[in-house]
């Protein structure tokens, strides 16, 4: 099974909103959302990262591995979302948008990791 290039894409604009939510954050301020904040580009961005090296996976072994990779940092990137809203008071409509998206994506890929596991055994 492969990645359509439509799920690659997907990622990629999830990781450039992340960004995009990032830059317009004050550069000063609390402590907090800026640490919150900066582990929340990491895991973010790193699921368009394994989505891109699980398409290209050699084998389905191989792309279930990057996709586990994928939905450990897309669910961390669902609890530094949440975090920033619900304990850092960061009252942003892209916040909420980023969420829907992020459960989204964790469904659609765990989908794919179960019917590869299935059609495997």
């Amino acid at each position: 099974m492969r990645l359509t290039e439509e799920l690659r894409q997907r990622t990629k604009q999830y990781a450039a909103s992340l960004v995009r939510l990032y830059v317009v954050w004050p550069k000063r301020g609390r402590e907090e959302v800026r640490v919150v904040g900066g582990q929340l580009l990491r895991s973010g961005t790193s699921v368009a990262a394994h989505a891109r090296e699980a398409s290209r996976a050699r084998s389905d072994a191989e792309l279930c591995s990057r996709l586990d990779g994928l939905l450990q940092e897309a669910d961390e990137s669902a609890f530094w979302l949440e975090l920033l809203h619900e304990e850092c008071g960061i009252e942003n409509d892209l916040i909420g948008s980023l969420l829907a998206e992020t459960d989204q994506l964790i469904a659609i890929f765990v989908t794919i990791v179960s019917k590869v596991r299935q059609a495997r055994r």
